[in-house]
Formats: C-alpha cells, sequence, structure tokens
C-alpha cells in the first residue's frame, strides 16, 4: 500500500492539529498577558498625562524623527544581511571629519558677509560631499588594511574608523571657539531645534526635506536595483557570474549610506543615528526570512519607535524621575528615547520572534518533544495490537519511560491523543481509536521503512537499526515515505520479518 485515501489523511491532519493546541495557546497566553501588561501599565499610571498636552511642535519632532529612521533602516537592511553592520557604525563615525572640513570651507569660502540663505545650501552640499567623500573612503581604507596588514576584517575596521572620527573630534574642538559648532549637536542631534525652527517661521525646516529626499532616494534605488541587491547581498560571487558588478553595488551602498547618514546627523546626531541605521533591520531580521518583509518591516518599526520614543521622552520624568525624587526635570531627549525604544523592541523580537525568539524555540522545542513522545505513545500500541498484547497503561508508561526519561511528558502526550480522539481508555487499558491506527500506521511505517533502506544501502547488522530507526520516524512524512517505497521496491516486511504498515 503505497498511499492513503484523501479521508484518512484528513482524519490525521485534523488529529494532529488537536495535539498541537498547547503551542497556540502558549502563543495566545504570552500575547495576552503582555497587552495586558501595557495597558494595565497605562491605565494605573498617572504620568500618561502629559501626553494630552501634545501639540505642533511635537507634531514636527516626530515627523523628523520618522523620516530619520525610516531613511536609515533601509541600506541598514542589507548592511545587516550581508553582515557589516559595524561598515554602518564605521562610516556614522568616520563621516564626521568629512562632516567639520567641509563645514570649515563653507565659512571661508562664504566669506564675513555671506548672505544666510546661499550660505545654508552651499553649506548643506559640501557637508554632503565632504561625509560622502570620507565615508567610501573609510571603506577603501578598510579594505586596503585589511590586504596589505593581513589582518581581520572587523580589526582594520576598528583601526580606520576611530581613527577618522578621532580626527574629526580634534578638528571639532581646535575650531569650536572660531565656528560654531555645538559638540553635543553634532554627536547627539537637535530635532529640538528643528521643530522650535518650523514654529518661529511657520514653514518645514530644511532637515525635513533633506531626510524626506533621502528616504524617497533609498526607497527609489531599493525598487529599481532590489534583484541586484538581494543576489549581490547573499552570494556576491553568484551576482558577478550572471553579470552583476557587485563590487560596484557594493560602493553604491556604502555611499547612499554615507548619505542618509549626513542627512541624519542634524537631527539624530553621529552617535545615535547608528541605533537607527542597524536596530530596526536587526528586529526585522528576527521577525521574518525575506528581505522584502524584512524591509518593509524595518520601516514600520523604525516609524513606531519614533512615535513611541518621542511620547516617552514627555512621560518618563512622571512615570520614573518622579517618584525617586527628580522633580527638577522636564522632559527627556526625544531622540535618546527613540533609540532606546528601538532597542526595546530588539529585546522583545530576541525573545518573542517567532522562529528566532529565545521563548519561540523553547516552545517549540517543547512543541517537538510532545509530538514524538505522541507518536511514541502510538507506536507502542500499534505493536502491542501486533502482538495481541493487552496490558495496562502502567506498562505502556513504563516502556516508554525507557524512552523519555520525563515521566510527566509521557503523561501530557497520552493526555493529549486521548482529548485527539486517537487514543481510548478503558479502565486501565489503551485502545487506539480509528483515527489512532491511521496515524500509528504512520510512525511504524516510516520506522520500519528507514530499517529497510538503511539495510539495503549500509553494512549495518539488524541489530544496530533500530536505534537509528527510532529517531529518524518522527521526521517522515507522507512524501518521503513514498520515495523510501520507490527506493525499495516492493518490499512488504522490514529486516527483522515484520510487516510494513
Amino acid at each position: 500500500m503505497t498511499g492513503r485515501p484523501k479521508s484518512a489523511l484528513t482524519v490525521v491532519q485534523r488529529a494532529r492539529r488537536k495535539s498541537d493546541r498547547l503551542s497556540t495557546w502558549c502563543y495566545m497566553f504570552l500575547a495576552v498577558s503582555l497587552l495586558f501588561s501595557v495597558i494595565g501599565i497605562a491605565v494605573i499610571s498617572e504620568a500618561w498625562r502629559p501626553l494630552m498636552k501634545w501639540d505642533a511642535i511635537d507634531n514636527t519632532m516626530v515627523l523628523a524623527s520618522v523620516l530619520v529612521a525610516v531613511a536609515c533602516s533601509v541600506p541598514g537592511c542589507f548592511l545587516v544581511v550581508r553582515k557589516q553592520s559595524m561598515m554602518g557604525d564605521a562610516i556614522s563615525h568616520a563621516a564626521l571629519p568629512g562632516v567639520v572640513i567641509a563645514f570649515l570651507l563653507a565659512y571661508m569660502f562664504a566669506g564675513e558677509d555671506h548672505d544666510a540663505e546661499s550660505f545654508e545650501t552651499i553649506k548643506r552640499s559640501m557637508m554632503f560631499g565632504g561625509a560622502v567623500f570620507v565615508g567610501v573612503l573609510c571603506t577603501l581604507l578598510t579594505e586596503s588594511v585589511q590586504r596589505l596588514g593581513r589582518v581581520e576584517g572587523n580589526a582594520a575596521l576598528g583601526v580606520v574608523f576611530t581613527s577618522l572620527f578621532a580626527i574629526g573630534l580634534l578638528l571639532m574642538r581646535a575650531k569650536a571657539d572660531d565656528v560654531h559648532i555645538d559638540p553635543d549637536c553634532v554627536l547627539y542631534g537637535s530635532v529640538e531645534n528643528i521643530a522650535l525652527e518650523a514654529y518661529l517661521t511657520g514653514q518645514i525646516p530644511s532637515a525635513i526635506w533633506v531626510n524626506a529626499i533621502a528616504l524617497a532616494i533609498n526607497v527609489f534605488l531599493v525598487v529599481l536595483l532590489f534583484k541586484e541587491l538581494r543576489i549581490s547581498a547573499f552570494d556576491p560571487t553568484l551576482a558577478t557570474t550572471v553579470g552583476i558588478n557587485s563590487r560596484m553595488l557594493h560602493y553604491g551602498l556604502m555611499t547612499v549610506t554615507a548619505i542618509t547618514l549626513v542627512a541624519a546627523f542634524e537631527t539624530v546626531g553621529s552617535i545615535l543615528v547608528v541605533a537607527m541605521l542597524i536596530a530596526p533591520a536587526a528586529t526585522a531580521y528576527l521577525l521574518t526570512d525575506r528581505l522584502s518583509w524584512m524591509i518593509v518591516l524595518a520601516m514600520i518599526i523604525a516609524a513606531a519607535a519614533a512615535v513611541v520614543g518621542h511620547a516617552s521622552a514627555i512621560v518618563v520624568p512622571d512615570l520614573v524621575l518622579r517618584p525617586l525624587g527628580i522633580n527638577s526635570v522636564e522632559s527627556v531627549s526625544s531622540t535618546g528615547m527613540t533609540a532606546t525604544v528601538i532597542g526595546g523592541f530588539f529585546l522583545i523580537a530576541i525573545f518573542f520572534a517567532p522562529r528566532h525568539g529565545t521563548v519561540s524555540r523553547a516552545l517549540n522545542r517543547v512543541k517537538l518533544a510532545i509530538r514524538i513522545a505522541e507518536e511514541d505513545v502510538l507506536g507502542e500500541l500499534f505493536r502491542r495490537v501486533e502482538r495481541r498484547d493487552t496490558t495496562a497503561t502502567s506498562a505502556v508508561l513504563e516502556r516508554l519511560g525507557q524512552l523519555h526519561r520525563r515521566s510527566w511528558l509521557n503523561r501530557f502526550a497520552l493526555r493529549n491523543l486521548v482529548s485527539a480522539d486517537a487514543v481510548r481508555r478503558d479502565d486501565d487499558a489503551l485502545h487506539l481509536t480509528e483515527e489512532g491506527v491511521l496515524w500509528a500506521g504512520d510512525v511504524v511505517s516510516s520506522h520500519r521503512l528507514w530499517e529497510s533502506y538503511m539495510s539495503k544501502h549500509f553494512a549495518l547488522d539488524d541489530d544496530h537499526l533500530h536505534e537509528a530507526a527510532e529517531r529518524v520516524e518522527h521526521f517522515l512524512d507522507d512524501e518521503m515515505r513514498s520515495r523510501l517505497r520507490d527506493e525499495l521496491g516492493d518490499v512488504d516486511v522490514d529486516p527483522h520479518g515484520r510487516d510494513i504498515p
């Protein structure tokens, strides 16, 4: 018998779905618990009252933060996938001397009596050019140091970007008295000043326009070159083989990253921009295995973090500082809280991501252990029926205890099978139902087919086949069993002479 009627297969699938309820209920419990915890904090605490004072300045700050975070998350996805996250960190730091030199040159060329509007345009253009130049230079220098010095890539990167960053800090400190460069603004940004500018002038600040343009460029390039970027990110050698210049794409990505980082400097500075660049992408990387969805999720996470971060900056003084007796602080840094929230999202993903989260993996392992125990129960009952051995439940559990030392697992698996109508308990005896026979037949068939396969292709004694088949039997589906039957031909019995269901 090489197949099973569709109706019987449906019965088995229905029984298995019933046995999977544990995992479903665990996920629902965790999600509901988290939701009610958040709602409870929001309802009980009176610290949310400051949010009622939300005004146009807050809207402008949130808009600026959203544009920066979303714009940075797009190239950040490719840096994470290419395992070059540190390169983004390096460019964000190494671009500092380019920004400072361009800033100084802009003042030098503008002279004493410069027009404010034209000077702003010249200054931004030169800052972009300087930062892009130094960002690409950082990439070239890193590759040169790695090749000539024969050192590991991250070591070369650490030497280059720290040196360039130190040069930028020295230039900034040396010229701080001559030109108005605020070190805190350069390092940490000043989204508050951007919002104040919008409030005083009644116009959209230039920083918002710049970040919006950077976001538009990033999205346009990703849509235009998505296939090439994807192939180059996962397999540069294959990209070169099919005619894609992966090296040019690499430098193009570094250039776009540098442009995005410079656009973000005024809003979040050269330090916190690293969180905007890498953390949303790293969080999305844990949530999905598809690059397209990773980019979309990273943009959503970045935008949500900007909104929640600014709201948290307003709430934290009343929520945390007031109970500690610190009454002098009315608000905290919006960009700093945005970076903190992104870190919180990443921490949640580490634990609760569907496939890669720590808790999710633990639940999946428990689910797999329960399924294996269930199938061991079914296989043991099926073999006892073949031997016409009607024994008590305790005898079955004693045999299963030799396979699984955790007695609670066997009892839990048995309870699941009874609730799934695969096993019926009469007094102290266990019987397979119609669904149970079909399900158990799959398990025993997988076991004996695998024993037959190993006996045919490997020089093993018959007493060495059972232990391996006992592990593999839980991972063979209908398609694999069919392929094994085709490989073995018309085989009806296993190497021990027992019938294969």
